[in-house]
């Protein structure tokens, strides 16, 4: 259902550096962009993570509340994409681990922006 996340950034360079690393991690690669925008993906067809100048040419803000998700699909990937995000300068915002419910295992981090972001791996059991 969801097409695609964006992410506000006031340093396009610095955030597409980041992401550039992060998202390698996981075999996401640019897919698009221009000079205020940039969109990575796994595939054409998958949901894509980009960040971008706003619009209205105002300073890009965090949303508070407001939260990208990540489906990774095994807890090992989980745990190196957190630990990556925050070797690149992310500020954790919870560790990777077991959440409350059964079989939820994420991790938390914001972005050099500030943007949060969670790795999640869901297992029933």
């Amino acid at each position: 259902m969801i097409g695609y996340a964006l992410l506000g950034t006031n340093d396009l360079p610095r955030a597409a550096a980041f992401y550039d690393a992060l998202l390698a991690e996981i075999g996401a690669t640019r897919f698009m962009e221009s000079d205020r925008f940039i969109a990575w993906a796994v595939s054409s067809e998958a949901p894509s993570l980009g960040i971008c100048l706003p619009f209205d040419g105002k300073p890009a803000t965090v949303g508070n509340g407001s939260m990208v998700a990540l489906a990774l699909d095994s807890n090992e990937k989980v745990d190196r994409l957190y630990a990556k995000a925050l070797a690149l300068g992310g500020t954790d915002d919870g560790p990777a681990g077991p959440r409350g419910m059964s079989g939820f295992y994420a991790g938390y981090f914001r972005d050099l922006d500030g943007n949060k972001l969670n790795v999640f791996c869901y297992s029933p059991g």
